[in-house]
């Protein structure tokens, strides 16, 4: 993120907005060798894999009710506390999504409505690896538990111990997931795919994860598996002009490239002093990073764009579509009204990405790689299924029912006509 480049052409933006990918190729390979083995092998594969990648050798893959009642004596007082306000706040802007049952008559005597139906089994994937996500099970058992899914089953890889943090034990059992399995990476999504002799099959698997997960969640989804989104490494652009504090803004940028090496960050600005300031701060935060050798990778793979014009500015972000856009300008509730693309929006020098990431109630599984162009984050809606009902009087079918024979028969689906003329022969 050295260089800051300025006023590119439109026909630069596609290469603009490349992220940090492995060969795709390369890679499917690899994880549908994986795919494979589990849905071959079941429980030893799984076990294999735990070991290979995780360098953890676990006796039993589902976690006890021992391990979950003991997760809570191994945090802090002050981290559970956090975690509770955290879930309070997610369970109310999620449980306001709720939609009331609504009856419509279309015409007299036709009677339609859509009613929401929880997905029996659903399972979520938390991360662990460098960093344990357990905010993610907060924003995926949460809404599956004000959904009313019947069963929810959690995966999440072991440590070299054999456990799973106690933080992501305590936030499964605050949401009241007690099915809670110790294996990580693409075998865990095989698992929730195809079921083990452990794990169940599912119907719709949840949660980010590196490139292997997300593109194991994409080669089941080929194969009919719902999914909730193609979410792969984080990602954060920044749209700051001259009411932005360069301070706050590198340190929102840190906070995306401090997630993993194939993160990125780009910043976007409308004059190149605020971009130079934006970057001289970063240079001097990420000296102070623990995880600064995984920021500094990613900022390897991260930009500073200048716009003299602020349209131009908005227009690139809507054509990159990020995951987590940050608009730190004077008149940011105009720019906010022009976003099209993007997966979660932050307003203003007073709302860091990270209060979206834990505690202001939005949920941060979000679509990343531009897919925020034709896909939503999680939400309540996306624990649902939305089924359609509709029942028509005799006086209300007849109303419609020219309409249905003259469609049907220049279809010529004579059998569809019939359905309804029959019911006045």
């Amino acid at each position: 993120m050295k260089n800051i480049i300025k006023n590119p052409a439109r026909s630069q933006w596609g290469e603009l907005c490349t992220r940090a990918v492995i060969q795709a190729d390369v890679i499917e390979e690899q994880v549908q060798a994986i795919l494979d083995k589990v849905a071959k092998e079941g429980d030893a594969a799984l076990k294999f894999f735990n070991e290979k990648f995780d360098q953890s050798k676990v006796d039993a893959l589902a976690v006890s009710p021992e391990e979950i009642a003991q997760a809570s004596t191994a945090l802090s007082e002050e981290l559970k506390q956090a975690i509770r306000q955290a879930y309070h706040n997610i369970k109310v802007f999620h449980e306001a999504q709720k939609e009331p049952l609504k009856k419509i008559e279309t015409i007299e005597g036709v009677t339609c409505w859509r009613k929401s139906v929880p997905i029996d089994k659903v399972g979520l994937y938390i991360p662990g690896g460098t960093a344990p996500l357990f905010s993610t099970v907060l924003m995926l058992g949460a809404p599956a538990q004000i959904a009313g899914c019947p069963q929810a089953i959690l995966c999440s890889p072991p440590n070299a111990e054999g456990k799973i943090h106690p933080a992501i034990l305590f936030a499964a059992d605050l949401v009241g997931i007690r099915q809670i399995y110790k294996v990580g990476g693409a075998q865990a999504i095989a698992a929730m795919g195809y079921g083990t002799e452990t794990i169940a099959q599912t119907y719709k698997i949840f949660g980010p994860g590196n490139q292997y997960v997300t593109t194991a969640k994409t080669l089941l989804a080929k194969s009919g598996m719902a999914i909730d989104m193609p979410a792969g490494p984080s990602e954060l652009a920044v749209i700051a002009d001259d009411a932005c504090v360069p301070a706050f803004v590198a340190a929102d940028l840190l906070s995306q490239a401090e997630h993993g090496a194939d993160s990125q960050v780009v910043l976007i600005a409308t004059n190149s002093q605020v971009a130079e300031k934006v970057m001289k701060e970063v240079e001097k935060q990420v000296a102070t990073l623990p995880r600064r050798d995984i920021a500094e990778k990613a900022l390897k793979n991260s930009k500073a764009i200048v716009f003299d014009q602020l349209a131009e500015a908005i227009a690139f972000s809507n054509f990159y579509a990020p995951e987590h856009l940050i608009i730190a300008t004077q008149d940011f509730e105009q720019v906010a009204e022009q976003v099209t693309n993007a997966g979660s929006v932050f307003l203003g020098n007073f709302t860091p990405e990270s209060a979206g990431d834990y505690a202001s109630g939005t949920n941060h599984t979000l679509p990343t790689n531009s897919f925020a162009r034709a896909f939503s984050g999680v939400s309540l809606d996306s624990f649902y299924k939305k089924i359609t009902f509709q029942h028509l009087t005799k006086p209300g079918l007849q109303s419609i029912a020219q309409t249905i024979e003259t469609m049907a028969t220049a279809e010529s689906l004579t059998a569809h006509q019939r359905a309804v003329s029959i019911r006045f022969e």
